[in-house]
């Protein structure tokens, strides 16, 4: 009893090996034992505070695995970068399934809080897909019960972030600078130790249960302003000249050519550069949201801390080379679902529809347990097996394993799976394939198999909507639709 009322709480860490993750675990560990994930934490070594383990948050079973044993979670998940070599997915519908699988996962496993590290959210703005991502995770992270924080920032000032480092690379590199509208628009920076700070303060804190904090810096500066103050800080001067007009999709093209950063990153962002990102008093938490580093401080501080990790890399032995890249896919993408109806009903609708529009090329086979095979018309081998996961699958989550067929490589793959997961709170779902391996030779994969797979989604996608159109057209229309058929 005694070594039980000693036992230090336990924090499950995402993305524990990352820029913000690891400046995090080594302040937590202070005071928490800490579960690190990270999808390579089985090359890691423990310690008597830190526990790694390899987790593949896109995997439900892996979530529900990685978060065992955890008291608190902290969730520092953002999938901007491509997950696979072919990924045929917007970032946000594969923020759902991440974010999904973790609130899922938290409950499952008895968390007591989350803790997630999103971005100001502007009030009463027609928000960008970047910030329409940040809010619509926030929400379901709280779908399932579990008490949410979440500390919201703007412009992180750090070495290896997105946005400071697309700055210091733009200031560095242009020798005159056209400064569009949206350079105009405010922006409240915080230094990456402010942000590490009221992410400390909020992990186990139950006065901030259920509550969005912004953050920010001493300073709220445009843009422009924020520029010069950088130039200033590298003991440069900012040339520079206004234009009218905003030329945020021309933005985005030169800022990927000067900063070298993939569009991935660049895109988003840029696309939300237009909204004033500024911490808002009903947000506001004492002792939390204020940041005590000026901007200058903390732009100098990124500089030499990225000047000393570039020194010490040349320094340290090369390392161990890693295992090439696998030839896998991931697909996601976002549809509607008939009202009265949900994930599970458009798995199983899928299956047959597929037999019926792609008739006379393709054919479905259907047995009493949902597994499904498809051919094409008049061969006898399968294109591919799926097999029905009932002990995975709920009204909300429909999982198949691609076990078989000759499109498939399952000997090399046993995760290949598809789902049709519904997104909570929404009469959506995302349709996606994790770990496919192809069987086909990769370019022949990769220029006739994999487009057709994105054209056999739009159309299911047009024909779910049009299922929806006709339930809402007037009744009077109805014999007409009858007489059609």
């Amino acid at each position: 009893m005694q070594t039980d009322q000693k036992k230090r709480p336990v924090v499950a860490l995402t993305g524990a090996s990352g820029y913000i993750g690891s400046h995090l675990l080594d302040k937590l560990k202070e005071r928490f034992d800490i579960i690190a994930l990270s999808r390579s934490g089985d090359k890691r070594e423990n310690t008597d505070q830190v526990t790694w383990r390899s987790c593949d948050l896109f995997s439900q079973i892996d979530t529900e695995k990685g978060l065992q044993g955890a008291d608190i979670a902290v969730y520092l998940v953002h999938s901007m970068s491509p997950s696979a070599k072919l990924t045929q997915a917007r970032f946000e519908d594969m923020d759902v399934i991440l974010a999904d699988n973790f609130a899922q996962a938290a409950k499952k496993n008895g968390v007591k809080q989350i803790v997630y590290l999103s971005g100001i959210i502007p009030p009463d703005e027609k928000l960008s897909r970047h910030l329409r991502s940040r809010l619509e995770v926030e929400k379901i992270l709280g779908s399932y019960g579990v008490p949410v924080t979440t500390v919201r920032a703007g412009l992180i000032v750090g070495p290896k972030g997105s946005s400071f480092p697309i700055a210091e690379k733009l200031v560095k590199r242009l020798p005159v600078m056209v400064l569009p509208s949206w350079t105009r628009t405010k922006t409240h920076p915080i230094a990456l130790a402010d942000v590490l700070t009221a992410l400390q303060k909020s992990v186990g804190n139950k006065d901030v249960a259920d509550k969005a904090i912004d953050v920010g810096g001493p300073e709220v500066m445009t843009y422009k302003e924020m520029l010069e103050h950088l130039a200033g800080v590298m003991g440069k001067k900012l040339r520079s000249f206004n234009v009218p007009f905003p030329t945020v999709m021309l933005s985005r093209l030169w800022v990927k050519l000067i900063s070298g950063m993939p569009k991935e990153t660049v895109y988003p962002l840029i696309e939300s550069l237009s909204h004033p990102m500024v911490a808002q008093p009903s947000h506001y938490v004492e002792g939390i949201s204020n940041g005590q580093i000026s901007f200058d401080e903390a732009a100098r501080t990124a500089m030499e801390e990225e000047k000393q990790s570039k020194d010490s890399k040349h320094s340290k032995k090369p390392m161990l080379p890693s295992l090439p890249p696998r030839q896998d896919v991931r697909s996601v993408q976002r549809m509607p679902i008939p009202s009265g109806k949900d994930a599970g009903w458009a798995a199983k609708h899928y299956m047959s529809w597929v037999s019926e529009s792609l008739r006379p090329f393709v054919r479905t086979e259907i047995d009493d347990q949902f597994n499904c095979k498809i051919f094409l018309t008049f061969t006898k081998h399968p294109l591919l097996i799926l097999s029905y996961a009932k002990e995975r699958s709920t009204a909300h989550r429909a999982l198949y394993y691609i076990t078989g067929g000759l499109f498939a490589n399952v000997k090399e793959s046993q995760r290949g799976r598809i789902e049709f997961r519904q997104i909570p709170g929404k009469q959506e779902m995302v349709v996606a394939i994790h770990e496919y391996l192809p069987s086909l030779p990769w370019f022949v994969y990769k220029y006739t198999q994999a487009p057709i797979h994105m054209l056999v989604m739009f159309l299911y996608r047009k024909h779910l909507e049009r299922l929806i159109l006709h339930k809402s057209q007037p009744c009077l229309q109805v014999p007409q639709l009858a007489a059609q058929h």
